[in-house]
């Protein structure tokens, strides 16, 4: 393989800043970045910066030296105060002293970093149309997926091959620890809802966003065939009013016997239960990427937002989608704007059911 001209020189570089300003799963997402990092480059120290409400994505990664947070709350601040927070963290920041700045979105926190910290190496997304202060602000640029069809976890580590690192095979698993607190507390759960480990079936059915979940009938219809094939099943949702609405009217279609833990979980719990099932069963989520760092298999339903740069990165893993849409992936947020998704509305109790048991004969 011939070498980049312009590769960093690794042996220079002792401590990396990774950003990743995105939502949970975005943040999952780069942990491979760390760990290739950390074994690409002798005894560097890699710190992460994302969004307070991210963090639990990457606490207690072991190749994370350092974590970073910005509060999602910090905009409603006053002025004084938000002043104060942003000038603590850029002081933090720059005591590190980062060699290496790697940031993986669009956002232009990035730029302005890159730029104050004093990284001699810096390496950013080439955004078409962007200005000429993203582009000077960053000594490399690393391309955007031209077809659509290159996985996330790819995207995020084409910014390490960009500057001379080739992250091999073994490398690129998605990694998440839910921590020992967490890991007591679904042993808990399990023990006080005679649940075994491997032998239940772990549905997150919402999301964030609407347009990417399965009607709840369909929802209720599915796990109803599955209760009457002896199956457990657990169903999970995030707090938020919305979510736990539609996980009630999915509920409500269900014969007596699921446990209902919507709301009720903390990410690395979440994390800690569903790496105890025999499967996992939900829409295009964090949950869903959680599910697939843990290890567990996966069956995920995908609309308007494309499997092949967000589907489940794992091994034993299988993706249930329309055909018969050929708009889908659309990345709109339902047809029209209308907030529901025609492909995913149309998807058949029998197709999920099929990818289930496909999955267990793999």
């Amino acid at each position: 393989m011939l070498a980049l001209n312009d590769a960093v020189d690794l042996s220079s570089v002792s401590r990396a800043l990774v950003i990743k300003l995105r939502h949970l799963g975005d943040v999952l997402l780069t942990s491979p970045v760390f760990s290739v990092l950390k074994r690409h480059v002798p005894g560097i120290e890699v710190d992460a910066l994302v969004y307070d409400d991210t963090r639990d994505m990457l606490s207690g990664h072991p190749s994370i030296d350092q974590i970073h947070v910005i509060g999602r709350n910090w905009r409603g601040q006053s002025a004084a105060s938000r002043a104060a927070l942003e000038w603590r963290l850029f002081r933090r920041l720059r005591e590190r002293r980062y060699d290496l700045l790697v940031h993986l979105s669009e956002h232009p926190r990035g730029a302005w970093l890159a730029r104050t910290l004093g990284c001699r190496h810096s390496i950013a997304p080439g955004l078409p149309g962007r200005s000429r202060f993203w582009k000077h602000s960053f000594s490399h640029r690393f391309a955007l997926p031209l077809n659509g069809r290159r996985h996330m976890v790819e995207w995020n580590l084409d910014a390490l091959r960009r500057i001379g690192i080739q992250p091999g095979p073994e490398e690129r698993s998605l990694l998440l620890v839910p921590g020992e607190q967490a890991e007591r507390e679904a042993d808990s759960l399990m023990a006080r809802h005679g649940l075994e480990r491997g032998a239940f079936t772990h549905l997150h059915p919402a999301s964030r966003w609407s347009f990417k979940c399965w009607p709840a009938a369909r929802n209720a219809a599915l796990i109803t065939q599955l209760m009457q094939q002896g199956e457990r099943v657990v169903v999970t949702s995030s707090s938020d009013a919305a979510e736990r609405s539609f996980t009630n009217d999915i509920l409500s279609g269900c014969p007596a016997g699921v446990v209902d833990l919507s709301g009720a979980l903390s990410l690395k719990t979440l994390a800690a239960l569903t790496g105890r099932a025999r499967k996992f069963v939900g829409v295009d989520s964090a949950p869903m990427h959680i599910a697939a760092a843990m290890g567990t298999p996966v069956v995920a339903l995908f609309g308007p937002s494309g499997e092949f740069d967000w589907g489940p990165w794992c091994s034993n893993a299988r993706v249930v989608a329309s055909s018969r849409h050929p708009c889908r992936p659309c990345g709109r947020d339902g047809c029209g704007g209308g907030k529901l998704s025609d492909c995913l509305a149309t998807l058949e109790v029998e197709s999920v059911l099929r990818a289930i048991e496909s999955l267990h004969a793999g």
